[in-house]
């Protein structure tokens, strides 16, 4: 059985006086050498897997221009490259399904931050500082009885 303690001082001079240990993270890859993620943004869920190369991305078996046509969503999906400082480095493939097109740019970022972790465990620090390796949690409020949406009342009218 376990000795027992008569003080603090006694539990003190048991404890080690250094930090506690931090969680080790360690590369995690497939046979065929790509971290693998998942993100999620609303509805939208990506499957993202990231190898090294020349900095290819394929969505849904389409060019990054083709499927993400507009700018903005092009630069929401490329910002844990930009921050990490890995732009150019990594092909990526990604298969994205439900919501819409904003949704499911989120949705790859955040697969993507997750995927670099998973490859270089080194960034987790710079990406989650950024924010960018927690889940955007928020999504469309349910439409209630008795109202028009969500929230919206039907027009009121005295006579």
């Amino acid at each position: 059985m376990a000795e027992t303690l008569s003080s603090l001082a006694d539990l003190k001079d048991g404890m080690d006086s250094s930090e506690p240990a931090r969680p080790v993270y360690v590369q995690k890859l497939d046979k065929q050498g790509r971290a693998y993620a998942t993100g999620k943004r609303k509805n939208a869920v990506a499957r993202v897997w990231i190898k090294p190369g020349t900095g290819k991305i394929v969505v849904n078996t389409r060019t990054v221009e083709v499927y993400f046509a507009r700018p903005v969503l092009r630069m929401i999906l490329s910002q844990p490259l930009e921050i990490a400082k890995r732009k150019g480095q990594y092909d990526l493939m990604v298969t994205v399904a439900g919501g819409g097109l904003s949704g499911q740019a989120g949705a790859v970022r955040h697969g993507l931050a997750k995927a670099l972790t998973a490859f270089e465990p080194e960034l987790r620090g710079v990406l989650k500082r950024e924010g960018l390796l927690t889940r955007d949690s928020r999504v469309v409020e349910r439409k209630k009885y008795g109202k028009r949406k969500a929230r919206r009342s039907f027009q009121f009218s005295k006579r």
